[in-house]
This record gives structure tokens, sequence and C-alpha cells, in this order.
């Protein structure tokens, strides 16, 4: 039986730690596939529960050289205490350092220099050698190795030269390195803990979410009120929630009329009217009404706890380019070795000053350091996904996030994404009557029938009085028919018409269009005129075809309904190309030739039927206002019915791939210009520290950049 388990990773520090732990689980067959992420110190292990158990996955892992637990989000107290500590030691030893270049020499006694560096260097210090020795034995290095092995060079060139001038401590100080050691372990680790400081802001979007739901709900039991916890909700409860109050849980309104505010939910700006027999969404704000709800899910099912995953699993996911990052930085380390080694010898021999080589060596090694190389994409990934959550386009496939940005055609169903998937009363043609006496007529014998095209015609005649219909009967495949004041009335489709006549011609012009026609007949089969209706277009769908032709992106329409309906609305909107009268498993097909026509293809849905599409494109969009199976689907949902969200969802994949360039970039120039910088000498190790340091802030903080990104095309 397959399962699924998330763990909290302590202790990695760069990409080729990833690339340690997933090599180390694939190679149990029991474990099907494994996501690390540096960013979040998170693990996802898919796995044979049969063959293995969670407890040898963690032990896995622990042999790796890392502490790993079942997920729980805690704060790292004890690494900020590491770090005063740290800095305490080390000032002593680095503030003489800045008045050398004025000529000012006034070196702590080594004495004093060995007792201060000693505890940053072996206690502090510790678990890079810890995660050193892990490293060695997975035949595999990573940043500790690079810190263990350059600050002990440092460290042990000093305590070689203290034994070396043992006899004339008292009056000479010799070239000692302490300071370096001391310095690049403390940078290190206040990297670190900045870095871990604003890897925190990038689960803000996550965090918001999860304070959403509220603690407790108000339900009405044996006709009482009585608060209890969200724990102890079940799917028979009625809940109340007054005006002003969190709506606690997903529901069915069976009782009252109100706005709710879904802004955090959908990104939705202006509260939505919400009815009886009206669904809410937990979380939402409700306004000024009083309701009663009918609890319609729980615990994970609730949307809330939808929408957190799907961004959890987006940002567990890795994108292609992440896992290209992971395999140059599982051989860089060793690389960097034989550089640092090359540098020793060539240096040494070059100028014989071997104290001098060594320092450039343990400066390319402190430099080197690949955290940032590992941070670039995960982070500007996570910043994206939770931006984009907040406005409501959920990510759930980091894959989509990385592609949507190079989409070169957007190809739409059409019922319920372009148009409102709901019928309104297009045109009414009554013969030898009124308007309003021939839809009293129709309004009648429509009353409570719960048909698409009744509600059309009940909110088309609400003002008007509905005559009162008996008898009402439906005609299989053809209508419904009624006696209004002793007479036999018949409504429907043409199918009822049994001669034809200048009005049912008349109607072909309204079918020309894509518009539905039904008649009304009497009982001596005379024809009193007809409803045309049709799907209203989306008021933002225009807009939506404008601004992705002005962005060059091509518009396809791929539709199962008839070709008259779908020329009319592609025509409407300046739809580039049309497939109409589609089957299901067809429209997969015209997404499968659009691609090798060398097209990206985005596909927007929101049927069982644009479920094979959707997976079938590059990147699937589904609207959240249609089927389960559409958002399973689609690596992308879109949390309001709004098409408008379509070009918001390509331009944050755009600004999240740029960051991620822009990060990759950073992360690589440090390394191109500081190694061999460090190898000629020119940075000292605790420049190297500084500059490895500021590369991994860099790195998080120019992702963290994303946070100002806001929607222009749906924004109101």
């Amino acid at each position: 039986m397959q399962q699924e388990i998330n763990l909290n990773i302590k202790g990695m520090t760069c990409a080729s730690c990833v690339a340690r732990i997933e090599k180390s689980l694939n190679k149990d067959e029991a474990i099907i596939k494994v996501s690390v992420n540096l960013a979040t110190e998170k693990a996802r292990v898919n796995f044979e529960s049969t063959k293995i158990d969670i407890p040898k996955i963690i032990a896995l892992i622990e042999k790796s050289g890392y502490d790993a637990s079942v997920l729980e989000d805690k704060t790292d107290d004890h690494s900020k205490l590491s770090v005063i500590i740290s800095i305490l030691l080390t000032l002593p030893l680095a503030f003489p350092m800045f008045f050398e270049p004025f000529g000012y020499h006034f070196m702590l006694p080594p004495l004093w220099q060995l007792a201060l560096a000693t505890p940053v260097q072996f206690v502090i210090g510790f678990k890079f050698y810890k995660n050193s020795w892990a490293a060695i034995k997975a035949r595999s290095g990573n940043m500790d190795l690079l810190v263990a092995i350059g600050t002990s060079a440092a460290y042990g060139l000093s305590l070689y030269q203290i034994y070396w001038h043992r006899e004339h401590l008292d009056h000479h100080i010799p070239n000692l390195y302490f300071e370096a050691s001391a310095v690049v372990i403390t940078l290190v680790l206040v990297g670190k803990y900045l870095e871990a400081n604003a890897k925190r802001k990038t689960t803000d979007a996550i965090k918001a979410l999860q304070s959403l739901q509220p603690d407790r709900a108000r339900v009405l039991r044996d006709g009482q009120e009585q608060e209890i916890s969200i724990d102890q909700l079940s799917l028979e409860d009625i809940v109340i929630v007054r005006p002003g109050e969190r709506i606690p849980v997903d529901g069915i309104i069976l009782k009252g009329e109100t706005h709710v505010d879904e802004s955090l939910i959908t990104g939705e700006s202006l509260p939505v009217l919400k009815q009886e027999n009206e669904k809410v969404i937990g979380a939402s704000i409700n306004g000024e009404g009083l309701l009663q709800l009918q609890v319609s899910a729980l615990g994970s099912e609730t949307m809330l706890a939808r929408i957190i995953r799907m961004v959890e699993d987006a940002q567990a996911n890795k994108a292609p380019i992440q896992r290209l990052v992971d395999k140059v930085s599982s051989v860089f380390v060793p690389v960097v070795l034989v550089i640092a080694l090359i540098t020793v010898i060539a240096t040494g021999f070059l100028t014989e000053d071997w104290e001098g080589a060594i320092i450039h060596a343990v400066a390319v090694l402190v430099i080197a350091c690949p955290c940032a190389l590992g941070l670039a994409t995960p982070t500007s990934i996570m910043v994206g996904t939770g931006m984009a959550a907040r406005f409501g386009i959920l990510i759930k496939d980091a894959t989509a996030l990385e592609v949507a940005h190079s989409v070169t055609t957007v190809a739409f169903d059409k019922t319920g994404t372009l148009t409102q998937g709901k019928p309104v009363v297009a045109s009414v043609h009554p013969v030898n009557m009124n308007e309003d006496d021939f839809l009293s007529l129709v309004a009648g014998l429509q009353a409570g029938s719960e048909h698409p095209l009744a509600h059309a015609v009940m909110e088309r005649a609400q003002s008007i009085p509905k005559k009162n219909a008996s008898d009402i009967k439906a005609i299989v495949g053809k209508g419904i028919e009624g006696i209004i004041e002793g007479k036999k009335y018949i409504f429907g489709s043409k199918k009822i018409i049994t001669a034809s006549s200048d009005l049912v011609v008349q109607s072909h012009e309204n079918e020309g269009r894509g518009e539905t026609v039904s008649f009304l007949i009497d009982q001596e089969q005379n024809i009193l005129g007809f409803v045309s209706f049709k799907d209203q277009i989306k008021d933002e769908a225009v807009k939506t075809i404008k601004i992705l032709k002005l962005r060059g992106i091509k518009t396809v329409m791929v539709t199962g309904d008839n070709r008259g309906a779908a020329t009319s609305v592609a025509n409407e909107l300046g739809i580039d190309q049309v497939f109409a009268e589609v089957l299901p498993n067809d429209k997969a097909s015209i997404v499968e030739n659009l691609k090798s026509n060398g097209e990206i293809v985005a596909m927007v849905g929101d049927g069982i039927n644009d479920a094979p599409a959707l997976a079938a494109a590059h990147v699937g969009l589904a609207m959240s206002t249609g089927t389960d199976v559409a958002m399973h689907s689609a690596g992308i949902t879109l949390m309001r019915g709004n098409p408008l969200l379509i070009p918001d969802a390509i331009d944050i994949s755009k600004r999240t791939y740029s960051k991620i360039k822009q990060n990759l970039f950073w992360a690589f120039i440090y390394n191109v210009i500081g190694i061999p910088l460090a190898a000629l000498g020119y940075l000292s190790p605790m420049i190297a520290g500084a500059a490895m340091a500021l590369s991994s802030v860099s790195v998080v903080t120019n992702a963290l950049t994303l946070k100002r990104w806001k929607p222009k095309s749906s924004e109101k």
C-alpha cells in the first residue's frame, strides 16, 4: 500500500545536502518518490508501507548525517543562542584588525586567541564536523565539509605557529589565523540565521491561510445554541453565524441572506451576495445577515484545507530547472576541493609561502559554499505560489508555475469558462399578444421547474404576474404541458411543432447564432410565439482575450457545443480559431496537435469533459466554479470564475521565473568571481565568508521582492 509522509529535516546547508538525502532514500526499492526542499527544510516521501515504515525512513536520513522527524513547525531558539555566543567570542579576535590599516597593532596574546577560538571551532562549530563526517561516509560533499576543512586549516596553521614559536611567545606574536577560522564560522552561522528568518517570510501566505480558520463554532442542537470546538462538528450540524463573524466551516445556507467577504480565499475584492441554498466558504467573513448553515465539508475536505494543500504541494514539488541545479550542486563540492588543493600546491611552489597558500585555499573553500545555489529556485517558487494564492490563483504544480510564462496558445472551453454556464433569455417573440402576457403563460408552466431554461424564464418574468397552471406534466425529450384557465398549453423544443410557419423560419436565424429556441403552442397546435435562450458571455472574457492578444498569445476555443453557438461567441470575443462539436477525448487530441506544431499550450476548462485536455496541455487551468475532476487534472486552479485571472497567472509565472533566473545568476556570479580571486590571494577567508553569507541572504531577499506583486488584469 502506497503512503505519503512529510518530514522536518534539520542540518541541511546546501543543495548537495538535498542531493545526498534523495540519493540515500532512492536506493531503497520500497521508496517510490522523494522530494526534499532546502528552503522549507522539509521532505515528502512516497513509499510502500508494507515494505518500509516511517522509523526506517528516518533512520536512513539520519544515517546520511541529518536529523529527521515527522513534520512539526518549531522555531530554533538554540540557533539564535549559538550565534550570539559565537559573536561574543569572535569580536575580541576580529576587532583589532579594523585598526591595522591605520598602523595600530594590538592583537591579543596568542594563548588568549587560542582560548577564544577553540570553543568557536569545536563546540559551536561541532555541527560542521558532524555533518562533514556524514558526508564523507556517504562519499559526497556539502557546505559543511568546505567550512570544516577551511577553518580547520586556518586553526591548525595557527596552532602550529604557536608551537613553533613557543619559546618566544612572551615577546613575539607570530602570524596567527585564529580570527579567520572564528570569523568564518560566525559569519556562516549569522548568514544561516538571517537566511532562516528570511525563509520563514516565504511561508507567510500559508500561515496567513492557516490562521483564518476559527477554532470554535456556534451550533444549533436540540433547539439550543451552543459553542463547540471545530473538531467536534459533524455533517449533521446546523451552524449559526452572526453578522460580522468569520464563517467557521464550509456550508450551505438554510436560512438568511447576506454579503460575504471572500477576498482572502478567492481574491474577490467585493463582497458576494449569498442567499438560501447557496454555498459559503469557511474562513470567509459574514456581512450584515444572520445565517443558519448546514455543514457541507469538514477537516481536510474544506475549501481552505484544499487551498493550503495545493499551495504546499506546489512548494514541495521541484521545478524542472531545480533538478538541473541539484545535478550541478552534486558535483560542485568535489570540484571545489580539487581547486583548493591545486591552489595550495601551485601557490606554495610558486611563492614558497606555504602559510599564504593554505590561507588562499581556505578562502576558496569558504566562498564556494553552494547554499545560495540550492536556495535560488525553491525560495522564488515559495513566494510566487504564496502571492498567487493570496489573489485567488492556486498553483499546485511547480512545473506549471515555471512553464506558464512561456505559453504561446491558450485553448478555452466555452461553457462556464468564457460564458456564464447558465442560459438567459435572449429574445421573446410573441404572436398576437404583448410580451408580458406571453411571458405570463410561459412562466406559469415553468413555475417550480428546476430546468436551467425554466430558471432563465422566471428571472426574465420576475416582475410580471404569473398565470396559475395545473396538471403540469413533463413531455420527455420535448418540453412541458399544463392547464391554464381551462386551456392546455405546451412549451418546448421544435419537436412539439407539427407544421412549419413563418415563425419557425424566423427562429432559424436565432439558432444560427447559437441560441436555443423553445415554442409555446395551445391545444389546437397554434404557435403562440417562441423564446430564444443564450449562454451569456462573461463580462471579463472580452478583456481577457484582448490582453492575451496584446501579449502575442494565440487564442483557441475547443467546445462540445454546436458550431453556431461556438462561432457566435468566438466572433464576439475575437478568438483566433474554433473547434466545435468536439467530444471529450477529441479535446485532448486537439491540444496534442497544437503542441506538435510547436505551441506551448495552456488549456482552460471547468467540466469533467475538459479533464483529459487539461491533463494533456503544458499548463492546465481549471475554474474552481467547475468540477473537482477538472481541478484535479489542472496544475493551476482559478478560485473565481473570472477569466482575467488567466493573464494574471501567466504574469506571476513570468515574474517568478525571472526571479529564479536572477537568483541563479547571483548564486553563480559569487562563485565565478570569488573563487579565482580567492585562489589568487585577493580575498581573505573573512571576506570570503562574508561574501558567502551575503550570497545566501541576497538570494532569499531577492525572492521576497515578489511580495510586491499584484494582479493587474483582474484588479478592480
